[in-house]
């Protein structure tokens, strides 16, 4: 299954359509079997995949529209009529900075999903690119395993901006989220710096997560643009 985001329209060009793309394989050759792209394409812009590890469930992030999509897997393929669209964010009409909808990870049990919120664009204030606010969190869903609804049950702030990846570890007794880069933010009426972290979280059995610890980062003016978990030992 190929994810095509698309793009949103920019100020010298119209918006790219997105899709999802299911493809066969057989005999070393692929064959495009489903195209799902509502209303051309247009307005869909989905980011991540993920699949519920015992049921026939797909859950896409739409990256550019802050929207988690369901479908049903079948033995004929990908259905592309959507079983469930649901908001990623806490506050959908609280818009501050861009917001992208980003990495989702479902539980081993397949009993909840993990989706990354992310807010970074910056506004000059007094000559200085600051940063207004947005949500940065961890949004957890509980997923009916009957028919595959994603619930949100929380949104977990991650303590920096911009958690663009996330991992949980092999037991998924931990999560940990990372967090692209520092950012400058009014702090009354002067500023001050969020710096990038990793940001630990604990896995309860509900599913929610509980803050743990936090680890400043110097980047070096670099991005933490990927993150991940392995085992050793």
């Amino acid at each position: 299954m190929l994810v095509c985001r698309g793009n949103d329209t920019a100020k010298d060009k119209p918006e790219d359509p997105g899709s999802l793309k299911y493809f066969s394989f057989m005999d070393g050759q692929l064959e495009n079997r489903v195209s799902v792209a509502p209303d051309g394409g247009y307005g869909f812009g989905p980011r991540h995949i993920e699949f519920h590890p015992t049921a026939p469930f797909v859950y896409v992030s739409r990256e550019r529209e802050n929207k988690l999509n369901a479908y049903r897997l079948s033995k004929e393929g990908l259905d592309p009529n959507v079983l469930f669209v649901k908001d990623t964010l806490a506050e959908p009409n609280n818009i501050r900075s861009r917001q992208l909808a980003c990495t989702l990870h479902a539980h081993p049990n397949g009993r909840f999903l993990y989706l990354a919120n992310r807010a970074f664009d910056t506004v000059k204030i007094d000559g200085r690119d600051v940063f207004p606010g947005g949500e940065n969190n961890i949004a957890v869903f509980a997923i009916d395993q009957a028919s595959g609804e994603p619930v949100p049950i929380q949104h977990e702030d991650v303590r920096g901006v911009y958690p663009r990846t996330f991992a949980l570890d092999p037991s998924a007794r931990m999560l940990v989220a990372t967090d692209v880069e520092p950012k400058l933010m009014r702090d009354g009426a002067s500023f001050k710096t969020i710096p990038a972290n990793i940001a630990t979280f604990r896995v309860g059995q509900d599913g929610k997560l509980t803050f743990a610890n936090n680890y400043e980062i110097d980047t070096g003016g670099k991005l933490q643009f990927w993150s991940g978990m392995v085992g050793v030992g």
